[in-house]
């Protein structure tokens, strides 16, 4: 496993360093303190696995290196780091293309939990922003999402068209499970899974699980936990 670490601290770098260690045994760490020396970087390490990218750096903003990273090595997942931690950074960071987004206070387990499930195929949001966002009353996220968009939202997936069972799989998207997670705690089968990502995602007009994080935050979709099925259901396997 290959990571570059581009952050212009080097205490930082440094501390990462160590972190990293416990993803991988066999785990090999690159450094950069810009953009331009982790482009040249990237250039040279086409066997990349991950670059952990934080959004305060001289010269070049974290987000527009971020833009240009996925314009040029969409295949490569980017996770930010940030000492921001609002709703408005993380939505922005998804927008562009990361993979996830761990706010720098985490604790190391809660680092090596979050990049586990983005090298695992997943997406890693903070649980405090879905928590800050779905302890919203309805009403207040809808004017806050109305205010954004300029016009109101659809706040259910019902109201696309959506399933219950294709509305538990989108919650369990949103939280960043991967496919293989969802089939286990819904107790489904992989292809079934996939077909109903697949629809989801055509319902929300997007191309993928990323694009689909962002659309529902926008829209205001609410999928509540309890609406989680019975295992045993019928017809669904």
């Amino acid at each position: 496993m290959k990571i570059l670490v581009v952050d212009d601290h080097a205490l930082i770098r440094t501390a990462l360093r160590g972190v990293l260690g416990q993803l991988d045994r066999d785990v090999t760490i690159l450094e950069a303190s810009d953009c331009r020396s982790a482009f040249e970087l990237i250039e040279r390490q086409p066997d990349l696995d991950l670059v952990l990218l934080d959004l305060s750096l001289p010269g070049t903003h974290g987000l527009t290196a971020l833009k240009e990273l996925r314009a040029n090595h969409p295949a490569l997942p980017v996770v930010v780091l940030s000492s921001a931690n609002d709703r408005a950074s993380v939505t922005q960071a998804l927008d562009q293309g990361a993979m996830g987004y761990i706010p720098k206070l985490s604790s190391n387990e809660v680092l090596i939990g979050a990049l586990r499930l983005v090298l695992s195929g997943g997406i890693y949001i903070p649980p405090e922003i879905l928590a800050r966002w779905n302890s919203t009353p309805a009403a207040d996220r809808q004017a806050i999402i109305a205010s954004e968009r300029g016009q109101p939202p659809q706040r259910t997936p019902a109201d696309l068209g959506l399933s219950d069972r294709q509305a538990q799989v989108l919650r369990l998207l949103l939280e960043g499970k991967s496919n293989k997670i969802i089939c286990r705690e819904l107790d489904l089968a992989e292809s079934t899974v996939k077909n109903h990502v697949t629809l989801i995602l055509k319902a929300l007009n997007v191309t993928s699980r990323t694009q689909a994080v962002i659309a529902a935050a926008r829209m205001g979709l609410v999928c509540e936990r309890a609406a989680l099925p019975d295992k045993t259901s019928a017809g669904d396997k």
